[in-house]
Protein backbone atom coordinates (compact mmCIF):
# COMPACT_ATOMS: atom_id res chain seq x y z
CA UNK A 1 0.00 0.00 0.00
CA UNK A 2 1.14 3.26 -0.78
CA UNK A 3 2.80 5.26 2.15
CA UNK A 4 0.92 7.79 4.29
CA UNK A 5 2.78 10.97 3.55
CA UNK A 6 3.64 13.39 6.47
CA UNK A 7 2.25 16.72 6.15
CA UNK A 8 5.09 18.61 6.33
CA UNK A 9 8.47 17.28 4.49
CA UNK A 10 10.45 20.57 5.76
CA UNK A 11 12.31 17.91 8.89
CA UNK A 12 14.16 16.11 5.84
CA UNK A 13 15.61 19.09 3.84
CA UNK A 14 16.45 20.99 7.10
CA UNK A 15 18.86 18.44 8.38
CA UNK A 16 20.46 19.29 5.37
CA UNK A 17 21.30 22.53 6.71
CA UNK A 18 22.60 21.67 10.11
CA UNK A 19 26.33 22.67 10.71
CA UNK A 20 28.60 20.45 10.62
CA UNK A 21 29.37 16.60 10.42
CA UNK A 22 32.93 15.79 10.65
CA UNK A 23 33.49 16.95 14.46
CA UNK A 24 31.00 16.93 16.81
CA UNK A 25 31.18 20.19 18.88
CA UNK A 26 30.72 18.42 22.37
CA UNK A 27 32.80 20.41 25.26
CA UNK A 28 35.82 18.27 26.51
CA UNK A 29 35.13 17.13 29.74
CA UNK A 30 36.72 19.53 32.87
CA UNK A 31 40.02 18.02 34.76
CA UNK A 32 37.67 16.98 37.97
CA UNK A 33 39.77 15.60 41.25
CA UNK A 34 40.93 12.16 41.64
CA UNK A 35 38.17 10.08 42.83
CA UNK A 36 39.40 6.48 44.78
CA UNK A 37 42.51 5.00 43.58
CA UNK A 38 44.28 5.95 40.38
CA UNK A 39 46.50 3.38 38.78
CA UNK A 40 49.19 5.88 37.23
CA UNK A 41 50.10 5.76 33.73
CA UNK A 42 46.36 5.34 32.17
CA UNK A 43 44.39 7.46 30.29
CA UNK A 44 41.33 8.15 28.55
CA UNK A 45 40.64 10.50 25.53
CA UNK A 46 38.00 11.48 22.97
CA UNK A 47 40.23 12.99 20.37
CA UNK A 48 37.08 13.78 18.43
CA UNK A 49 35.65 16.07 21.04
CA UNK A 50 39.20 17.25 21.92
CA UNK A 51 39.11 18.79 17.95
CA UNK A 52 36.04 20.13 18.23
CA UNK A 53 36.44 21.63 21.39
CA UNK A 54 40.10 23.07 20.35
CA UNK A 55 39.92 27.24 20.08
CA UNK A 56 41.04 26.94 16.13
CA UNK A 57 37.71 25.13 16.14
CA UNK A 58 35.46 26.95 17.80
CA UNK A 59 36.63 30.38 16.33
CA UNK A 60 36.27 29.02 13.14
CA UNK A 61 32.96 28.26 13.39
CA UNK A 62 32.06 31.42 13.97
CA UNK A 63 33.98 32.80 11.21
CA UNK A 64 31.81 30.49 8.46
CA UNK A 65 28.21 31.38 10.19
CA UNK A 66 29.74 35.07 8.88
CA UNK A 67 31.72 33.87 6.00
CA UNK A 68 29.24 31.72 4.42
CA UNK A 69 25.75 33.28 5.54
CA UNK A 70 24.56 34.36 2.19
CA UNK A 71 25.20 30.67 0.87
CA UNK A 72 23.33 29.56 4.13
CA UNK A 73 20.18 32.06 3.78
CA UNK A 74 20.25 31.30 0.06
CA UNK A 75 19.99 27.33 0.74
CA UNK A 76 17.23 27.56 3.33
CA UNK A 77 15.35 30.02 1.00
CA UNK A 78 15.16 27.19 -1.01
CA UNK A 79 14.42 24.82 1.29
CA UNK A 80 11.43 26.32 2.16
CA UNK A 81 10.43 27.06 -1.29
CA UNK A 82 10.49 22.79 -2.26
CA UNK A 83 9.32 22.55 1.30
CA UNK A 84 5.96 24.52 0.01
CA UNK A 85 5.80 22.48 -3.06
CA UNK A 86 5.73 19.32 -1.28
CA UNK A 87 3.58 20.24 1.51
CA UNK A 88 0.92 21.07 -1.64
CA UNK A 89 1.39 17.72 -3.38
CA UNK A 90 1.47 15.69 0.22
CA UNK A 91 -1.70 17.59 1.29
CA UNK A 92 -3.28 16.68 -1.89
CA UNK A 93 -2.30 13.00 -1.68
CA UNK A 94 -3.61 12.68 1.91
CA UNK A 95 -7.19 14.06 0.32
CA UNK A 96 -7.17 11.81 -2.29
CA UNK A 97 -6.03 9.02 -0.14
CA UNK A 98 -8.71 10.17 2.44
CA UNK A 99 -11.01 9.36 -0.97
CA UNK A 100 -9.96 6.58 -1.84
CA UNK A 101 -8.83 7.72 -5.53
CA UNK A 102 -7.69 4.18 -7.26
CA UNK A 103 -3.74 2.97 -6.16
CA UNK A 104 -2.63 4.35 -9.79
CA UNK A 105 -3.21 7.50 -9.19
CA UNK A 106 -1.60 7.50 -5.42
CA UNK A 107 1.08 5.55 -6.88
CA UNK A 108 2.14 7.98 -9.04
CA UNK A 109 1.38 11.13 -7.20
CA UNK A 110 3.36 9.55 -4.40
CA UNK A 111 6.52 8.70 -7.04
CA UNK A 112 6.22 12.44 -7.53
CA UNK A 113 6.73 13.74 -4.02
CA UNK A 114 9.52 11.40 -3.53
CA UNK A 115 10.84 12.61 -6.95
CA UNK A 116 10.53 15.82 -5.92
CA UNK A 117 11.89 15.30 -2.16
CA UNK A 118 15.25 13.46 -3.43
CA UNK A 119 15.27 16.40 -6.29
CA UNK A 120 15.26 19.17 -3.41
CA UNK A 121 17.65 17.55 -0.83
CA UNK A 122 20.23 16.80 -3.60
CA UNK A 123 20.15 21.13 -4.77
CA UNK A 124 20.13 21.61 -1.28
CA UNK A 125 23.38 19.42 0.00
CA UNK A 126 25.11 20.63 -3.47
CA UNK A 127 24.44 24.68 -2.40
CA UNK A 128 26.07 23.66 0.86
CA UNK A 129 29.14 22.29 0.00
CA UNK A 130 31.53 24.86 0.39
CA UNK A 131 30.05 25.33 3.75
CA UNK A 132 30.70 21.57 4.57
CA UNK A 133 34.22 21.77 2.76
CA UNK A 134 35.63 24.58 4.85
CA UNK A 135 34.72 22.18 7.61
CA UNK A 136 36.55 18.93 6.39
CA UNK A 137 38.97 21.88 5.91
CA UNK A 138 39.22 23.34 8.93
CA UNK A 139 38.97 19.42 11.02
CA UNK A 140 41.99 18.19 8.69
CA UNK A 141 44.12 21.66 9.38
CA UNK A 142 43.33 21.05 13.36
CA UNK A 143 43.75 17.05 13.02
CA UNK A 144 47.31 17.38 11.70
CA UNK A 145 48.62 18.63 15.08
CA UNK A 146 46.84 16.09 17.04
CA UNK A 147 49.16 13.05 16.99
CA UNK A 148 51.63 15.73 18.14
CA UNK A 149 49.40 17.07 20.89
CA UNK A 150 48.97 13.30 22.07
CA UNK A 151 52.23 12.98 22.05
CA UNK A 152 53.06 16.05 24.38
CA UNK A 153 50.12 14.85 26.96
CA UNK A 154 51.50 11.51 27.33
CA UNK A 155 55.02 12.71 27.91
CA UNK A 156 53.55 15.42 30.08
CA UNK A 157 51.76 12.99 32.16
CA UNK A 158 54.21 9.80 31.87
CA UNK A 159 51.09 7.79 30.40
CA UNK A 160 51.64 3.81 29.07
CA UNK A 161 48.25 3.51 28.00
CA UNK A 162 45.86 5.45 26.27
CA UNK A 163 42.58 4.69 25.32
CA UNK A 164 39.31 5.55 23.67
CA UNK A 165 36.03 6.26 25.52
CA UNK A 166 34.58 3.38 23.20
CA UNK A 167 36.89 1.04 24.24
CA UNK A 168 36.22 1.58 27.93
CA UNK A 169 33.18 0.05 29.59
CA UNK A 170 33.89 2.40 33.21
CA UNK A 171 36.81 4.88 33.90
CA UNK A 172 36.72 7.60 36.69
CA UNK A 173 37.00 10.53 35.59
CA UNK A 174 40.51 11.49 36.91
CA UNK A 175 41.74 9.71 33.70
CA UNK A 176 40.42 11.53 31.16
CA UNK A 177 43.16 14.18 29.74
CA UNK A 178 40.82 14.79 26.78
CA UNK A 179 41.21 18.73 28.07
CA UNK A 180 45.03 18.34 28.69
CA UNK A 181 44.66 17.53 24.18
CA UNK A 182 42.88 20.19 24.04
CA UNK A 183 45.15 22.77 25.80
CA UNK A 184 48.29 21.16 23.36
CA UNK A 185 46.14 21.30 20.57
CA UNK A 186 45.59 25.59 21.28
CA UNK A 187 49.46 25.84 21.50
CA UNK A 188 49.91 23.90 18.90
CA UNK A 189 47.09 25.00 16.30
CA UNK A 190 45.67 28.49 17.53
CA UNK A 191 43.87 29.46 14.05
CA UNK A 192 43.28 28.10 10.99
CA UNK A 193 42.01 29.43 7.43
CA UNK A 194 38.13 28.37 6.67
CA UNK A 195 37.99 28.33 2.71
CA UNK A 196 39.90 25.70 1.40
CA UNK A 197 42.66 26.63 -1.59
CA UNK A 198 41.00 26.21 -4.82
CA UNK A 199 41.48 22.73 -6.06
CA UNK A 200 41.67 21.05 -2.32
CA UNK A 201 40.20 17.74 -1.61
CA UNK A 202 39.19 16.47 1.55
CA UNK A 203 41.74 13.64 2.81
CA UNK A 204 39.03 10.94 2.73
CA UNK A 205 38.91 11.38 -1.18
CA UNK A 206 42.55 11.83 -1.90
CA UNK A 207 42.91 8.47 -0.33
CA UNK A 208 39.87 7.11 -2.96
CA UNK A 209 41.95 9.02 -5.35
CA UNK A 210 45.12 7.22 -4.38
CA UNK A 211 44.19 3.75 -4.22
CA UNK A 212 42.25 4.38 -7.67
CA UNK A 213 45.39 5.24 -9.26
CA UNK A 214 47.47 1.93 -9.43
CA UNK A 215 44.65 -0.05 -10.76
CA UNK A 216 44.07 2.75 -13.47
CA UNK A 217 47.89 2.60 -14.07
CA UNK A 218 48.28 -1.83 -14.18
CA UNK A 219 48.32 -2.93 -17.62
CA UNK A 220 46.02 -4.87 -18.94
CA UNK A 221 46.42 -8.68 -18.25
CA UNK A 222 47.25 -10.91 -21.33
CA UNK A 223 44.61 -13.36 -21.80
CA UNK A 224 45.60 -17.26 -20.97
CA UNK A 225 46.73 -19.53 -23.72
CA UNK A 226 49.05 -19.34 -26.83
CA UNK A 227 49.93 -16.33 -27.74
CA UNK A 228 50.38 -15.52 -32.36
CA UNK A 229 54.06 -15.39 -32.47
CA UNK A 230 55.48 -12.20 -33.89
CA UNK A 231 56.37 -11.34 -37.27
Amino acid sequence: MTKLFKSLAGTALALALVSPVSAQNKPAPAQPASVGTTVQGVGVADLQAAVASSNAYRTAQQQRATYFKPTVDAAQARAQQIDAQLKTLIDKFNADRAAKKPEAQLQQQAQQIQKLRAEGEAEINRALAPVQLSDEFVVEQISEKLPQAVQNVIAKRNLSLLLSPDGVIFAGPQYDVTAAIVAELNVLVPTVQIVPPQGWVPARMRQQQQGAAPAAAAPAARPAGPQPEGR
